[in-house]
């Protein structure tokens, strides 16, 4: 008996020892890096000259996104876009268009952030001019037709103009809301023209 006792407590400390060093091994390895290509940002797809057509419930086309080159990247699934196009319809009222040099749209299609010579235009109807929007960048969601920068904003109609920094569109009112620094040069449809 007491030779079984006396062996008991090596062999314990042998079996713990052991334990341990299979638990220190496997802590201590580095994560093995796969090289399948899924984490590299390189494009999975490239199209040229691409327009995509959205489709209301009754049918309607609601809006078109162009561009002259679309690249797709599966490590995130996001998409980028050169000169990207982006045409909203609407019954009664005029086309909006929004297009810049270069456009990024998230994995899920519901975010567009368009970078470089950014422009808004909307299209000359019989109560109103042409409206033009000029910034360096804008998010789009083109779903629910709204967008918005932060960045410095110019914008014209006929000979009246404003200015600002941050903008908000909502295109179904057709609305633009300069946020801060607005100043504005408008004219009056009612003034006396002069003759010369």
């Amino acid at each position: 008996m007491k030779r079984w006792g006396s062996a008991l407590f090596p062999l314990s400390l042998l079996l713990v020892l052991t334990g341990l060093t299979f638990w220190l091994r496997y802590a201590t390895e580095l994560p093995q890096t796969k090289h399948d290509g899924k984490l590299r940002h390189d494009p999975d797809y490239i199209i040229t000259d691409a327009i995509l057509r959205k489709i209301d419930l009754s049918g309607q086309l609601k809006y078109t996104l162009s561009a002259t080159d679309i690249r797709h990247y599966p490590d995130d699934e996001s998409t980028d876009m050169l000169k990207p196009n982006l045409v909203y319809f609407q019954a009664r009222k005029p086309p909006v268009t929004m297009s810049a040099e270069r456009g990024h749209m998230s994995k899920d299609g519901e975010k567009v952030d368009l970078y470089d010579n950014v422009r808004i235009r909307r299209s000359a109807s019989a109560q109103y001019e042409e409206l033009t929007a000029y910034t360096p960048e804008l998010t789009v969601l083109p779903d629910v037709e709204k967008a918005f920068t932060k960045s410095p904003v110019l914008i014209t109609q006929g000979k009246s103009w404003m200015k600002g920094v941050g903008m908000q569109v909502d295109n179904r009112a057709q609305t633009y809301l300069l946020e801060s620094q607005a100043f504005a040069v408008l004219e009056s449809k009612h003034a006396k023209k002069q003759k010369p």
